[in-house]
């Protein structure tokens, strides 16, 4: 099969498209013809060595996909011919991949594959932010950084879906705040400003929850845009920095700062809360709720393009390769 292989930690343009074997499945695997995998920042970080998780060289990135069974085990919920999507955590930038039962997720006819491969890092990771860690209520107001990305836009998505009140988008160009309004904000601002922005949108009163993809600068005045008894949810450090906490605000303003950790929560406690997240997204994913915005579609020999683009932030939606091109 032909695939794109870390081969050393040089970077991005040190990626290789090859021919490769393609995967057996073990027991508790699912064996998928990959149709579309899924382009993240972690992927970015591990043609660098940079990410926590680290593999054996050479090894094949791609932590997202959809496509159609070729093979599962007896007594799971798939056949052959199945339409699913996938978390295998690696070896998605391939033509075929073995995923746990557990990670994989029937997919509706009404999503198409790209869309599904945009599903299950981002909008399982917003999904665990906003419901478990958040507590997101209806009528709740939220503000999102970062909000022409994937993580951004399936924030923006999940939160006008469960109930969220009002969205206010941060982003950083006029064509970025047109994807976040797409996507269902009711708001889209610069990040020069927003704090007096977003005084100025709820009245005076602050936002609720705080979705933070970017951390770096902005992270302070993120704080000082809470309403009383907010959170900001800690996803992410996409802007390059990890910012630090003076907590006395947070006492004042009885606010908190919310790490989200969805990888560490399921790997502890169990891939099974992995399907339970699925059911919930489901019937959302079927009356067409959420519906991922597709930034730009690649072939898998240009996977390096598509990481650039991610890495100097000039991604819209979700990127996506096509595997079968």
């Amino acid at each position: 099969m032909r695939a794109i292989q870390v081969t050393s930690l040089d970077g991005i343009d040190a990626i290789e498209y090859n021919e490769i074997d393609a995967p057996t499945a073990g027991p508790n695997d699912v064996l998928i013809e990959v149709h579309a995998a899924g382009v993240s920042f972690p992927e970015v970080l591990q043609t660098r060595g940079e990410y926590q998780i680290k593999y054996e060289l050479p090894f094949v990135p791609g932590a997202e996909v959809a496509g159609v069974v070729l093979q599962a085990p007896a007594g799971s919920p798939f056949t052959a011919g199945d339409r699913v999507a996938g978390f295998p955590g690696s070896g998605g930038y391939g033509q075929v991949v073995a995923c746990p039962v557990t990670h994989t997720f029937a997919l509706p006819e009404n999503v198409t594959f790209a869309q599904g491969a945009a599903l299950p890092m981002n909008y399982l990771t917003c999904h665990f932010a906003l419901v478990r860690r958040g507590g997101l209520k209806a009528g709740e107001t939220v503000l999102v950084h970062g909000a022409a990305g994937g993580i951004g836009t399936a924030s923006i998505q999940l939160a006008k879906a469960l109930g969220a009140g009002t969205v206010i988008a941060v982003a950083s160009s006029e064509e970025k705040r047109q994807v976040a309004l797409d996507a269902g904000a009711d708001h889209a601002i610069d990040p020069d400003g927003f704090k007096d922005a977003v005084k100025q949108l709820t009245g005076g009163r602050g936002v609720d929850i705080v979705v933070d993809p970017v951390g770096g600068d902005r992270f302070t005045d993120s704080i000082r845009s809470l309403a009383p008894e907010g959170r900001i949810l800690v996803i992410g450090f996409t802007g390059g920095s990890i910012p630090e906490v003076k907590v006395n605000r947070l006492l004042l303003t009885n606010t908190d700062v919310r790490g989200v950790g969805w990888g560490a929560f399921w790997t502890i406690g169990g891939p099974e809360f992995l399907t339970q997240q699925w059911a919930e997204l489901l019937p959302l994913l079927e009356s067409g709720a959420i519906t991922p915005p597709i930034g730009a579609e690649y072939p898998l020999a240009e996977a390096a393009q598509a990481l650039h683009a991610i890495d100097e932030r000039r991604a819209s939606g979700k990127l996506i390769l096509n595997t079968r091109d």
